[in-house]
């Protein structure tokens, strides 16, 4: 797919891994933005000359008001409508979360389980799971 202010270009978003103990951080999306009340990963666009490394800060601070640490790219996929994504662990200040009600409507901390079993959960956030349990993604 290509982005929609410039259709030559193609789109490329990052994904956040933040992991505590055997959870990870996962977002409720706001009902203001694309794909509302799914259940994801943090993360967004990629905007023009911007690292991913910056995007993933920039997100966070955005729905998240959190400082991150990028630490390292760990897959890669597709979404449906064909935009790249990068997943990234990340390690982040987590008591001082708060989210940007435009953005997020909750977070949460959720096992595997947990997320896999959630009708919401966006699908490219599925598949990364999935990779995780077949041991594909190495994650520190």
């Amino acid at each position: 797919m290509h982005d929609e202010r410039n259709p030559a270009l193609p789109r490329h978003g990052v994904v956040a891994v933040i992991q505590k103990d055997a959870r990870f951080l996962v977002i409720r999306r706001s009902r203001f933005v694309r794909a509302p009340w799914k259940f994801c990963f943090p993360g967004g666009g990629i905007e023009a000359s911007e690292s991913p490394r910056d995007a993933i800060t920039r997100e966070l601070s955005e729905e998240l008001n959190v400082s991150a640490n990028p630490i390292q790219h760990v897959w890669s996929n597709e979404t449906a409508s064909g935009v790249a994504l990068a997943w990234w662990t990340v390690d982040i200040e987590t008591q001082k979360i708060k989210t940007n009600p435009a953005e997020v409507e909750a977070y949460h901390w959720l096992s595997v389980d947990d997320m896999m079993s959630n009708i919401n959960l966006l699908d490219t956030n599925r598949a990364f799971l999935s990779a995780l349990r077949r041991g594909e993604i190495a994650i520190r």
